[in-house]
Protein backbone atom coordinates (compact mmCIF):
# COMPACT_ATOMS: atom_id res chain seq x y z
CA UNK A 1 0.00 0.00 0.00
CA UNK A 2 1.52 3.47 -0.74
CA UNK A 3 0.37 6.44 0.47
CA UNK A 4 1.89 8.49 -2.48
CA UNK A 5 0.09 6.61 -5.29
CA UNK A 6 -3.05 6.97 -6.94
CA UNK A 7 -6.69 9.35 -6.35
CA UNK A 8 -4.98 11.13 -3.24
CA UNK A 9 -1.66 12.66 -4.18
CA UNK A 10 -0.34 15.54 -2.23
CA UNK A 11 -2.30 18.62 -3.83
CA UNK A 12 -5.45 16.49 -3.31
CA UNK A 13 -4.56 15.73 0.41
CA UNK A 14 -3.08 19.91 0.33
CA UNK A 15 -7.31 20.55 -0.76
CA UNK A 16 -8.49 18.04 2.15
CA UNK A 17 -6.25 19.87 4.28
CA UNK A 18 -8.19 23.24 4.89
CA UNK A 19 -11.44 21.15 5.05
CA UNK A 20 -13.25 18.66 7.55
CA UNK A 21 -10.55 16.09 7.13
CA UNK A 22 -7.60 18.58 8.22
CA UNK A 23 -10.04 20.24 11.14
CA UNK A 24 -10.14 16.64 12.24
CA UNK A 25 -6.62 15.82 12.19
CA UNK A 26 -6.78 12.95 9.64
CA UNK A 27 -3.56 11.54 7.89
CA UNK A 28 -3.46 9.54 5.05
CA UNK A 29 -1.46 5.93 6.02
CA UNK A 30 -1.81 4.30 3.42
CA UNK A 31 -4.14 3.66 -0.62
CA UNK A 32 -4.64 1.27 -3.10
CA UNK A 33 -6.90 -0.51 -5.69
CA UNK A 34 -8.62 -2.92 -2.33
CA UNK A 35 -7.96 -0.62 0.45
CA UNK A 36 -7.73 2.91 2.38
CA UNK A 37 -6.20 3.68 5.51
CA UNK A 38 -6.21 6.70 7.58
CA UNK A 39 -4.74 7.37 10.93
CA UNK A 40 -5.73 10.03 13.86
CA UNK A 41 -4.05 10.86 17.06
CA UNK A 42 -6.92 11.05 19.39
CA UNK A 43 -7.02 14.19 21.84
CA UNK A 44 -8.80 15.81 24.28
CA UNK A 45 -10.57 17.96 21.91
CA UNK A 46 -12.23 13.93 20.19
CA UNK A 47 -13.52 13.18 23.71
CA UNK A 48 -17.05 13.02 24.54
CA UNK A 49 -18.14 14.51 28.20
CA UNK A 50 -16.97 10.65 29.96
CA UNK A 51 -13.96 10.70 28.24
CA UNK A 52 -14.22 8.60 25.40
CA UNK A 53 -13.40 9.15 21.76
CA UNK A 54 -16.85 10.75 20.86
CA UNK A 55 -19.21 8.97 18.30
CA UNK A 56 -19.00 11.76 16.22
CA UNK A 57 -15.44 10.85 15.20
CA UNK A 58 -15.62 7.18 14.88
CA UNK A 59 -18.48 8.28 12.42
CA UNK A 60 -16.71 10.54 10.83
CA UNK A 61 -13.41 8.86 10.30
CA UNK A 62 -15.30 5.63 9.07
CA UNK A 63 -17.27 7.57 6.48
CA UNK A 64 -14.16 9.58 5.50
CA UNK A 65 -12.49 6.18 4.88
CA UNK A 66 -15.31 4.38 3.24
CA UNK A 67 -15.58 8.19 0.99
CA UNK A 68 -12.08 7.55 -0.17
CA UNK A 69 -12.04 3.94 -1.46
CA UNK A 70 -15.82 4.66 -2.98
CA UNK A 71 -14.46 7.19 -5.03
CA UNK A 72 -11.08 5.63 -5.88
CA UNK A 73 -13.76 3.07 -7.19
CA UNK A 74 -15.15 6.14 -9.77
CA UNK A 75 -12.57 8.21 -10.93
CA UNK A 76 -14.20 11.17 -12.81
CA UNK A 77 -17.62 10.87 -11.15
CA UNK A 78 -18.37 12.08 -7.34
CA UNK A 79 -19.89 10.07 -4.59
CA UNK A 80 -22.26 10.97 -1.38
CA UNK A 81 -23.16 9.11 1.28
CA UNK A 82 -26.33 7.99 0.93
CA UNK A 83 -27.07 5.88 4.24
CA UNK A 84 -24.36 4.69 6.90
CA UNK A 85 -24.55 1.90 9.49
CA UNK A 86 -22.08 1.64 12.42
CA UNK A 87 -21.65 -0.61 15.39
CA UNK A 88 -19.59 1.10 18.16
CA UNK A 89 -17.98 -2.43 19.90
CA UNK A 90 -14.74 -0.65 22.21
CA UNK A 91 -13.84 2.75 23.71
CA UNK A 92 -11.25 4.48 23.88
CA UNK A 93 -9.50 6.81 25.38
CA UNK A 94 -6.05 7.80 23.93
CA UNK A 95 -3.27 7.51 21.60
CA UNK A 96 -3.98 6.44 17.75
CA UNK A 97 -6.97 5.36 15.88
CA UNK A 98 -6.58 3.46 12.53
CA UNK A 99 -9.77 3.47 10.11
CA UNK A 100 -9.39 0.92 7.25
CA UNK A 101 -11.88 0.46 4.66
CA UNK A 102 -13.04 -1.49 1.04
CA UNK A 103 -15.47 -1.78 -1.65
CA UNK A 104 -17.66 -4.50 -0.33
CA UNK A 105 -20.03 -4.23 -3.54
CA UNK A 106 -20.82 -1.99 -6.41
CA UNK A 107 -23.66 -1.67 -9.37
CA UNK A 108 -24.64 0.55 -11.49
CA UNK A 109 -24.65 4.13 -9.65
CA UNK A 110 -24.20 2.53 -6.09
CA UNK A 111 -21.46 1.50 -4.25
CA UNK A 112 -21.38 -0.40 -0.92
CA UNK A 113 -18.21 -0.30 1.48
CA UNK A 114 -17.34 -1.31 4.67
CA UNK A 115 -14.78 0.12 7.13
CA UNK A 116 -12.87 -0.72 10.66
CA UNK A 117 -11.74 1.72 13.05
CA UNK A 118 -8.95 -0.20 15.34
CA UNK A 119 -6.75 1.23 18.00
CA UNK A 120 -2.90 0.77 18.18
CA UNK A 121 -3.61 -2.79 19.91
CA UNK A 122 -5.55 -3.82 17.03
CA UNK A 123 -8.52 -4.02 18.94
CA UNK A 124 -11.93 -2.95 16.74
CA UNK A 125 -13.43 -0.35 18.20
CA UNK A 126 -15.76 0.51 15.56
CA UNK A 127 -17.44 -1.31 12.53
CA UNK A 128 -19.60 0.21 8.93
CA UNK A 129 -20.95 -0.13 6.55
CA UNK A 130 -21.93 2.64 4.21
CA UNK A 131 -23.57 3.38 0.33
CA UNK A 132 -22.41 5.78 -1.74
CA UNK A 133 -24.52 7.47 -5.02
CA UNK A 134 -22.58 8.31 -7.72
CA UNK A 135 -23.43 11.59 -9.39
CA UNK A 136 -22.46 13.49 -11.91
CA UNK A 137 -19.68 16.09 -11.48
CA UNK A 138 -20.76 19.76 -11.35
CA UNK A 139 -18.16 21.85 -13.29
Amino acid sequence: MDKAKGLYDEAVLELASRTFWGYLGCELIGQDEREVVIGLDVKEHHLNMIGILHGGVHTSLLDTAMGMIAMSARPGEDVVTSSLNIHFTSPVKAGRVTASASIAHMSGRMITAEGRLTGEDGKLLSLATASFRVIERKG
